[in-house]
This record gives structure tokens, C-alpha cells and sequence, in this order.
């Protein structure tokens, strides 16, 4: 989102690829996972064999007005359950921390305090039995406010033993945004760069969802027979992004390839049945798409 860092200049066409890469020395060894009980802040769930907890961190709420709201005024007046009772558009915030192994993986950082948020997510990560220094991994989405405001607090890093990895398009954009000029310099020592189709963790994929940024990254998380693809800002509403995947979002960078990458996920989500995380979608985020008459619709898992 722009509020905190500006979109950088350069697209991307819709690509999927997977590939290894190597892994960060060094690292902390994590603790044995707590069993964590849902609370109104935690949500624990199973991918496979590993533990997945959604955290929230606050929330975003937007008039529906032009300039504060990346869509179209009208439109979204006229699509119903667009907007909560208040005539507001709400979306959620909610990074999502994943156990893989040795990995104590978090995936995007949440705002941290900024952009109207709660700042939520230091209490959430630590009702679900985890401590700043005990994250060994960082899975940035994208360079947006928030998905990265809580990297940094007072000058320093808050997860100190991570090392934060994303997509090397993402990190030339980010270095190049005056906006974050004050974190680039502060996490780039932490700061590992992948390619698209990298695996970044022994169960998790870096895959490419073009459009929103110039290196925007989706993750696909892996266990046995079951999967679940962490999809970032290629969709912020579970009603305006699912039902109308071309409608214009002023937040991506590049339109065309944001709209496909939208379609795309559709398609594939509602053919393969494939479960998928939206970290702006309502809490908590975990859920399917369907496909109805000429559209889709967003369908939340039925363990809350």
C-alpha cells in the first residue's frame, strides 16, 4: 500500500517457476512447538504436518471515497457486502507464522502501528508461544508499510536473529524508495535476496504474483498431500478483489499484470480446490475460492 512506501517502476508478466536455493547459516535453534490455543488474536491451524498460527495485527479501514480507497467509488456501492455497516471498507492485517522443521518462519511483518493499525502483532506472536529473537526467518511479500513496518522499531531490528528474505526486484525497489530510507540501511545486513520459484524453506516457495509491486512474491506451503498459498496483496478484498478480479486498484503498480495475476489465482484456486491465506481478507484468513455463475466467491474455512 502507498501510505508508508511508494510503489517502485518496473512489471512483471505472471510466472509460477520453482527452483532451490541455499539456506542461512548460524541460525538459532528453535524451540519444540507449543501447542497454541485460539484466541481473539491467534488462530492456529495445520498445514500437513506443520503448525501455522495467523496473528492479527490490527486493522486498516478505508472511506469509500476517491484517494482513499485504491478502487472505484461508485463501483463498490453497488457491490453488495463491499462494505462493513459503517460504509466502510475494512481489511484486515494479519502476517502468518509458520513452523517448518528448524524454521520458526514469519511470513510479512505487519505494520507496526502505522496506517491506523493496532500494532497487534508482538502480543499475537507471543500468545502463540514465540519471542522476537526466536523467528529464524523473515518472508517479506512486498516493501508496502503494512507488510514491512514491523521489521524496525526505535531504530533496530525487532527480530534480531531473522534473516529477511525476499525477491531481489523487491529489495532493488525497496533501496530505491526515499520513503524507506530510514529501514533499507537498518535490515540490510539480514537482508537475503531469492529469485522467483526459490525455496526459501525446506516446505515453502517463493512464486511470483506480478503486478502489485515490481517484485511482489506469493508463498506455497507444502506438507505431504497438503498445501496452502500465502497470496499477499495480489488480492486485499475477500469481496471487490473476488468478485470483480479486473476492477482497477490504484495500489498496483503495474494494472494489467495485477488484474491477470487476480484471474489467474481464481481460476486455479477454485479449479484445484486449492486453500489459501489472505492477509487483508477477514479474520483469519484462511479459506477457498468458488467459482459462482459468472464469478467467484471468497468461501472461509469452517474451523474458526
Amino acid at each position: 500500500m502507498t501510505t508508508t512506501f511508494r510503489m517502485a517502476a518496473a512489471g512483471l508478466m505472471l510466472s509460477a517457476i520453482l527452483a532451490g536455493c541455499s539456506q542461512p547459516a548460524d541460525k538459532p535453534e528453535a524451540p519444540a512447538a507449543p501447542a497454541v490455543v485460539a484466541t481473539a488474536d491467534t488462530h492456529p491451524f495445520r498445514i500437513g504436518e506443520l503448525q501455522a498460527v495467523a496473528l492479527r495485527d490490527g486493522e486498516i479501514v478505508l472511506e469509500n471515497a476517491a484517494g482513499a480507497s485504491p478502487w472505484d467509488a461508485a463501483e463498490v456501492s453497488e457491490l453488495p457486502g463491499a462494505l462493513a455497516a459503517d460504509g466502510r471498507i475494512h481489511l484486515s492485517v494479519q502476517p502468518l507464522l509458520v513452523r517448518d522443521g528448524e524454521h520458526v518462519v514469519l511470513i510479512d511483518t505487519g505494520a507496526g502501528g502505522q496506517m491506523g493499525t493496532q500494532n497487534k502483532l508482538q502480543g499475537s506472536l507471543t500468545a502463540a508461544g514465540v519471542q522476537p529473537g526466536q523467528v529464524t526467518d523473515i518472508l517479506i511479500s512486498h516493501a508496502h508499510g503494512d507488510h514491512v513496518g514491523g521489521l524496525v522499531a526505535n531504530g533496530a531490528l525487532v527480530f534480531p536473529n531473522a534473516a529477511i528474505r525476499m525477491s531481489a526486484d523487491e529489495w532493488t525497489a525497496m533501496r530505491a524508495d526515499p520513503e524507506a530510507a530510514a529501514v533499507v540501511p537498518v535490515i540490510a545486513p539480514k537482508v537475503q535476496t531469492f529469485a522467483s520459484g526459490a525455496q526459501v524453506t525446506p516446505s515453502i516457495t517463493a512464486i511470483a504474483l506480478n503486478g502489485h509491486t515490481p517484485g511482489h512474491t506469493g508463498y506455497e506451503i507444502v506438507s505431504g498431500e497438503d498445501r496452502l498459498l500465502y497470496f499477499g496483496d495480489a488480492l486485499h478484498s475477500a469481496v471487490i478483489s473476488v468478485q470483480r478480479p479486473e476492477a482497477v486498484n490504484a495500489w498496483d503498480f503495474n494494472s494489467d499484470a495485477a488484474i491477470a495475476t487476480r484471474q489467474n489465482l481464481l481460476e486455479r484456486g477454485a479449479t484445484q480446490s486449492l486453500r489459501v491465506y489472505g492477509v487483508h481478507f477477514p479474520w483469519p484468513g484462511v479459506g477457498r475460492f468458488q467459482k459462482r455463475e459468472e464469478t467467484f466467491v471468497w468461501a472461509p474455512d469452517a474451523t474458526r
